[in-house]
């Protein structure tokens, strides 16, 4: 099922990943730019990527390491990363929730 606005689409079925430990709604707007807003609550997963991803920080707090590198980098809100297509990113969330926003592509 999706709700569509004069911006788009918003799909209302969940994406949920990892038990419940991520969870997100895919946003479609008029354009055709596809995004998701979600949440990932207090783990640490290993996400793919098929398309290249910017990933914006909403509100909480989050550390990063990319495919290939042994760095972690931690993000707030207000910050973003980038995370290359065909490739992994592993993401820890400690203590609250962490909102973000992907923009794929």
């Amino acid at each position: 099922m999706s709700t569509t606005t004069l911006a788009g689409t918003v799909n209302t079925q969940a994406n949920v990943y990892f038990d419940g430990k991520c969870v997100s709604h895919t946003v479609t707007l008029a354009d055709g730019t596809r995004k998701s807003v979600g949440v990932i609550l207090p783990a640490t997963l290993t996400f793919n990527t098929g398309a290249p991803e910017i990933m914006e920080t909403v509100t909480g707090t989050c550390t990063v390491k990319m495919a290939g590198s042994d760095e972690w980098k931690t993000y707030g809100p207000g910050e973003s990363y980038n995370v290359p297509g065909n490739s992994s990113f592993e993401i820890k969330v400690e203590g609250e929730p962490y909102h973000y926003i992907c923009h794929f592509g």
